[in-house]
């Protein structure tokens, strides 16, 4: 079996990793991949833009690629499945109508109250000086967000009125999301412990994953600007076998079995961003409509099925009820990432002491380029060092020995991935 994956960062060389494992699996492609997925064995980089729909739905056709797996949320809302389905080639993830389920936090959150699945109340506003009297009418602390797609950086928690106002200018007034931000959601803000939820799905028969929890925050305590994404680990000690099933039955089934009611059967990947309160009260913070990254990597180190076998079910209607396999141990990843990050940084520096594969240890790489024999990096998020160990604590230990040794200019990371588990565990 020939797979193509889309995208170029570090969920992407996970899932290529994970996949090239399958005994039903020939040949991996990447498009356009980074410097790790370059050096993985059974794995090829093809430099084609992963919103580059065209020519990706060409190279399948002419390479005769048995399933596409698209890894990052732009060609899904820009709608690749429904290029590939239109040439009856197998693309798991939704189409371009239910991807809007990420692509428009307004369209997520109309859906959800539509469908009476918990959220935080919130409005919608395109005009700056309306939305600064909602802010000043109902007070802080308020949540910001982007409408559209700003790769996790466009969501500002603003616990006093100065940064509430200030995030509305800058994502109405002075466009620093584009498109993007030109119309923005103001919510509640929620208190508790978030977790990420994620299934597999063909629009009927719904799969959940391990659970995990990221840290989107910059800085150590879950401070600082929001990013793609820190670190995670799997599983989140928060989701409980009680609190797996309220997320099942109040959130995942109402969302799929919703959309397909309304004409947008979702066949794919399906990640729900979930904050749970101190008396097990659920509400969806976003839904993504792809694997998350850094869940990805933890999730992927942990999982024994078969993740080729199973898009390829789901994307030809055959699959089946099944639970996944798992490996008992706690998996944890530690985001390292260039000096400046969200912001401006700078690339192309050379990466040292990159560790091999062990049992225990993977390095997936996110922003890096592989030239001349040298690994250099070419994004914010650069590597995702993620390690296996009995308990989060161990394996929080093991990533961040080999974490201590990779070096490169300017690099930077948070020294506390994990901590909330850790905590529960002392």
């Amino acid at each position: 079996m020939k797979v193509l994956i889309v995208g170029n960062g570090g969920r992407e060389h996970a899932l290529a990793w994970k996949v090239s494992q399958s005994t039903l699996v020939t040949d991996v492609f990447v498009a356009p991949g980074n410097g790790g997925t370059e050096q993985e064995p059974l794995v090829k980089n093809i430099p084609i833009s992963s919103n580059n729909i065209e020519e990706l739905a060409e190279f399948a056709l002419n390479n005769k690629i048995d399933i596409t797996i698209v890894g990052p949320e732009g060609p899904l809302v820009l709608g690749i499945t429904d290029k590939f389905k239109s040439l009856n080639l197998n693309c798991f993830g939704p189409s371009k109508g239910a991807a809007q389920l990420e692509g428009s936090k307004e369209f997520m959150k109309d859906f959800l109250i539509r469908h009476n699945i918990p959220t935080a109340t919130y409005q919608s506003f395109t005009d700056a000086s309306e939305a600064i009297t909602h802010i000043k009418n109902i007070g802080c602390p308020l949540v910001i967000k982007a409408d559209g797609l700003a790769a996790g950086k466009g969501v500002t928690v603003a616990l006093e009125e100065k940064d509430a106002i200030k995030a509305v200018q800058e994502c109405l007034n002075n466009n620093i999301f584009g498109k993007a931000g030109s119309k923005l959601i103001i919510e509640d803000f929620l208190e508790g412990e978030e977790a990420s939820f994620i299934v597999l799905t063909d629009g009927e028969i719904i799969i959940p994953f391990a659970s995990s929890q990221d840290h989107k925050a910059r800085d150590n305590e879950d401070l600082g600007p929001n990013t793609g994404g820190m670190g995670a680990y799997s599983p989140a000690p928060v989701v409980t076998e009680y609190i797996h099933n309220k997320i099942m039955n109040e959130i995942i089934i109402p969302t799929v079995q919703g959309m397909r009611n309304e004409g947008l059967n979702y066949c794919g990947f399906l990640y729900a961003g979930v904050m749970i309160d101190y008396e097990n009260n659920l509400k969806v913070l976003e839904f993504n409509c792809r694997f998350g990254d850094p869940e990805t990597q933890p999730i992927m180190m942990r999982l024994n099925s078969d993740i080729a076998k199973l898009c390829l079910e789901a994307s030809t209607g055959s699959l089946k009820e099944q639970s996944l396999e798992w490996k008992q141990e706690v998996s944890l990843g530690v985001v390292m990432a260039s000096g400046g990050y969200p912001l401006d940084y700078e690339t192309g520096m050379e990466i040292f002491n990159l560790p091999p594969e062990t049992n225990l240890t993977k390095v997936f790489h996110a922003g890096t380029s592989f030239k001349d024999g040298k690994t250099l990096t070419s994004g914010g998020r650069v590597l995702c060092v993620t390690a296996l160990g009995a308990d989060t604590t161990e394996a929080q230990k093991e990533a961040y020995k080999t974490v201590k040794r990779i070096k490169w200019d300017k690099c930077f990371y948070r020294s506390d991935i994990g901590y909330r588990a850790v905590e529960r565990e002392k």
